[in-house]
């Protein structure tokens, strides 16, 4: 496995080679306006998401326009599927960045588009725990062969990835989920903090995240993921395996805290962002 944590600085380029594992990829490309750029998909399906300004997604005769939005934290965005072995036209009128999420898939479907008002919006947790997951590619939100992808949401003073937990060794039958963090910090100067651990205590990593560090979770415990009051955050979540499927195991010393959940009031500053635009 190469380094868990890339932190920003550069252009953003994750493939599963890179990453030292077999599915999740990540790019992030910058497109000046009227910039166009031709891609080929390859083994990988492909969620095209707008990070920032919109684009158009030329695929197979097809034509997606993308109004995208300013910012990840102005508004919830539309965005395109792209299957795997495919030729892609992208291109920006204004200018802006775009989230290139990958996955290695073997079944090959028609390409997409989703409107941000066909996005489901999950407020998930209680209290300082009350984060936003934005569902736009979860297992049960949108077919696709092996990637899974949703944008968190986290207001200043909470944490998400609460209670710690992993995605490997769920169950005798499955296999381990590669996950991928994008983060976004608001704020000049923002910062947040990220913990990610082994369960036998091979590694127990807590980093500082600033906007467009990235974490890779071959395995193991992660969470929490903290936004200091001032600085809320966002990431973007990226994950894919040999199969399909969602669950996760909370680390046996916090899962009571997920029992809390039930009997207390979720934040009221959620939903954070929406289609319509920033709510708090």
């Amino acid at each position: 496995m190469t380094e868990r944590f890339i932190s920003a600085g550069g252009p953003l380029d994750i493939s599963p080679e890179s990453a030292g594992w077999d599915y999740s990829g990540l790019r992030v490309l910058e497109l000046a306006a009227g910039e166009q750029r031709v891609l080929v998909t390859g083994a990988d399906e492909v969620a095209v998401v707008p990070l920032s300004g919109g684009c158009r997604v030329e695929v197979e005769g097809r034509t997606f326009d993308l109004t995208g939005r300013p910012g990840v934290f102005q508004r919830v965005t539309d965005w395109a599927y792209v299957p795997i072995d495919a030729e892609v036209r992208l291109s920006s009128p204004s200018g802006g960045a775009f989230a290139w999420c990958t996955a290695r898939a073997g079944r090959r479907l028609d390409p997409a588009y989703v409107a941000a008002e066909d996005v489901s919006i999950e407020v998930r947790g209680a209290g300082r725990a009350t984060r936003q997951i934005t569902n736009f590619m979860s297992v049960e939100a949108f077919t696709a062969d092996t990637l899974i992808a949703v944008e968190v949401y986290t207001p200043g003073g909470n944490v998400s990835s609460w209670p710690p937990h992993k995605h490997d060794e769920v169950a005798a039958d499955e296999l381990p989920l590669e996950e991928i963090y994008y983060f976004k910090v608001e704020g000049e100067c923002g910062l947040g903090s990220f913990r990610c651990y082994a369960a036998d205590g091979g590694f127990d990593d807590t980093v500082t995240v600033h906007d467009g560090d990235v974490y890779l979770i071959p395995q193991g415990y992660h969470g929490p993921a903290l936004a200091p009051p001032e600085f809320p955050m966002y990431y973007l979540n990226v994950m894919a395996g040999p199969q399909r499927i969602w669950r996760f195991t909370d680390d046996p010393c916090y899962a009571w805290i997920r029992d809390t959940f039930a009997g207390g009031r979720p934040d009221e500053r959620l939903p954070m962002v929406t289609v319509a635009g920033r709510t708090a």
